[in-house]
């Protein structure tokens, strides 16, 4: 896997946008991307502010997102049959997997993911 390359998941979003400066510090000059199902989760909040879209919108646009593909498709359906983890963690899961990128994510849980290399966020 390339270190270089890191997918997020949702809670490291958050976690930046929060003003995690150790995470951010970690991510800075990396190539980042992100699931379509990042984005959603993100944006869909149904308490968010329009401040809140515009901050997160604006770090979105520095990243790469990734949509869902007939591999991520068939990776996704791998996970879910064999973990008890939740759709869109799966789907995560499954792009991380599928585009050959380290996941970063403060959820102990996707580590249980066979074959996916998980960088483990402890706040």
């Amino acid at each position: 896997m390339n270190g270089n390359k890191l997918l997020l998941d949702t809670n490291t979003v958050l976690y930046v946008l929060g003003g995690d400066e150790t995470l951010a510090q970690f991510l800075h000059g990396k190539e980042l991307h992100l699931s379509v199902i990042s984005e959603l989760e993100l944006l869909s909040f149904k308490k968010i502010t329009q401040k809140e879209v515009k901050a997160i919108s604006a770090f979105l646009s520095e990243l790469v997102i990734e949509n869902i593909n007939d591999d991520i498709k068939r990776t996704t359906i791998e996970i879910r049959k064999s973990t008890n983890l939740k759709l869109p963690d799966c789907i995560i899961a499954a792009t991380s997997k599928s585009m050959n990128m380290s996941l970063v994510t403060a959820d102990k849980q996707l580590s249980s993911v066979p074959g996916l290399d998980v960088v483990l966020y402890e706040k």
